[in-house]
């Protein structure tokens, strides 16, 4: 019998390879199969900027390691595929920019060389935004990645080739980053788990910023199991990155000894009412009504929700953005360190045109302040930042609430025309990820249902800082007791 590989779990795959009925040669080539019928050719998702080409020989090495000794670590012959924004010695990176193209790093991003060392084969890099500058899947490397369930929308962004790769089976796991929603976002338009950690959980060294000390890397994955066995990998303390104390002070734990189906029963949720959209725009109500069927879901599976209110929401999450005033400054930083990387600054390319026309937030922050410490907004901007992390953490200790819970964005994922049009501008779009990015607070998106279009639907849960653990036994719960994932039509067995 033919091992099944779409929708497959790391756990399916480590049985395969100690019955003998799967090696990680085959898994391999089988899913570099899928990437040349669905991503270069079919529907053409475009999320695949370059493939390993040692990916056959390392999936080799695998073998002849498992053959002599067995596992090799927690992710043994896991195929990856890694956001083009972390470095990976010896294969092209990108960061999305045509003005990078070329670029070929000596080493690997600490979080490329932790899935090494667990194992894992990497076997693509993913298309992002220049710079990891957008909402959405534009990017002047590769153009526009598809949405697998609706190749007329848009796969999220800035991780949407990671989203878009691993929702349509062509790897088993994917690792994306995280600055103001872009693992949850497309998580949440791809129909996947995405887990953004308390920034300096995991190490950034070798990944371009955008903001230095928001940027999150993390997992994207089919399911929370998954997600905790990714996360396991590649937390921890990293002497090239001093944010990464965080992960001192959170201390170790077993993501995976979190994971229980009966977690959410006992547990106060707190209903972000004021992060629905109005349901008298199509494009919110079809959001809102998978989102009570979720809440509903979520008292069945033994929770009790309390709707709660944020004060003041919109003003703490306009004042508290730093993207235009300090991005500019930690990607120039970023590119002055690397000489060997062509453009010198976030300015040349904007000066030389060398971005996708349509990155709006890239135009913007190539105008902004060299310097942000120079700017006295800046301080004004990092203080309301502070507050609102407090604010929001009062919410949910008035209301006795273990999370607070919210749909991911307000609602579905545009279209490719309605993006063409310029109908969204990046800091317009009404996510609700930069709730959790902008207070410094882990939060999870997980598969809440679809519309009745057939288009996914993310939920949204925020916890305390530190608390990864605590999110994903709820995400696990709820996950158990809905089942909304499934793979895209346009991606069938092979």
């Amino acid at each position: 019998m033919t091992f099944k590989i779409e929708e497959t779990t790391i756990s399916d795959i480590h049985g395969a390879y100690q019955s003998g009925e799967l090696t990680s040669a085959e898994l391999v080539s089988r899913y570099l199969a899928r990437i040349e019928a669905y991503d270069r050719n079919g529907p053409a998702f475009n999320s695949v900027i370059t493939v390993n080409p040692r990916a056959e020989e390392d999936a080799a090495a695998c073998d002849a390691a498992f053959a002599k000794d067995g596992m090799t670590g927690p992710l043994h012959g896991i195929p990856v595929v890694v956001k083009d924004q972390a470095e990976t010695a010896g294969i092209m990176t990108t960061f999305g920019s045509i003005a990078a193209k070329g670029y070929v790093p000596e080493n690997d991003a600490t979080v490329v060389r932790l899935l090494r060392e667990a194992g894992a084969i990497s076997l693509a890099k993913t298309v992002l935004p220049d710079f990891a500058t957008s909402w959405f899947g534009y990017c002047s490397m590769n153009g526009a990645t598809k949405n697998p369930y609706d190749l007329d929308r848009d796969p999220g962004g800035s991780s949407g080739g990671t989203g878009c790769a691993v929702a349509a089976n062509l790897a088993a796991i994917g690792i994306g980053e995280d600055t103001g929603g872009s693992i949850r976002l497309p998580s949440s338009f791809d129909n996947l788990v995405g887990l953004k950690v308390t920034p300096g959980l995991i190490s950034r060294n070798g990944m371009s910023p955008l903001v230095v000390f928001q940027d999150s890397p993390g997992p994207m994955c089919r399911t929370v199991t998954d997600t905790a066995k990714l996360l396991q990998a590649i937390v921890g303390f990293d002497a090239e990155d001093a944010y990464t104390a965080t992960a001192v002070i959170a201390g170790e734990t077993n993501y995976l000894d979190c994971l229980d189906s009966q977690a959410l029963q006992g547990k106060t949720l707190g209903i972000v009412r004021e992060a629905f959209g109005d349901s008298s725009d199509p494009e919110c109500a079809v959001v809102n009504d998978v989102m009570e069927k979720a809440i509903q879901a979520l008292i069945s599976a033994g929770a009790k929700t309390v709707d709660v209110e944020i004060p003041d929401l919109m003003h703490y999450i306009v004042y508290s953005s730093l993207y235009i005033h300090h991005s500019r400054h930690d990607i120039d930083k970023f590119l002055a360190s690397r000489p060997t990387l062509a453009p010198n600054s976030i300015g040349e390319m904007y000066e030389n045109k060398q971005y996708h026309p349509l990155l709006d937030l890239f135009e913007d922050i190539a105008q902004g302040p060299e310097d942000p410490y120079s700017d006295p907004e800046y301080y004004q901007r990092y203080v309301t930042r502070e507050k609102f992390q407090q604010v929001v953490v009062n919410v949910m200790a008035k209301a006795g609430a273990d999370a607070l819970v919210f749909p991911t964005t307000q609602v579905q994922s545009p279209t490719r025309e309605e993006l063409d049009a310029g109908r969204w501008k990046t800091l317009e779009f009404p996510t609700n990820t930069l709730i959790g990015a902008q207070t410094w607070m882990p939060a999870i998106s997980v598969p809440a249902g679809f519309t009745a279009g057939g288009v996914p639907v993310g939920m949204e849960i925020l916890g305390l800082p530190y608390r990864e653990g605590d999110l994903l036994a709820l995400a696990y719960a709820f996950e158990q007791a809905t089942g909304h994932r499934r793979a895209p039509k346009s991606a069938p067995e092979i």
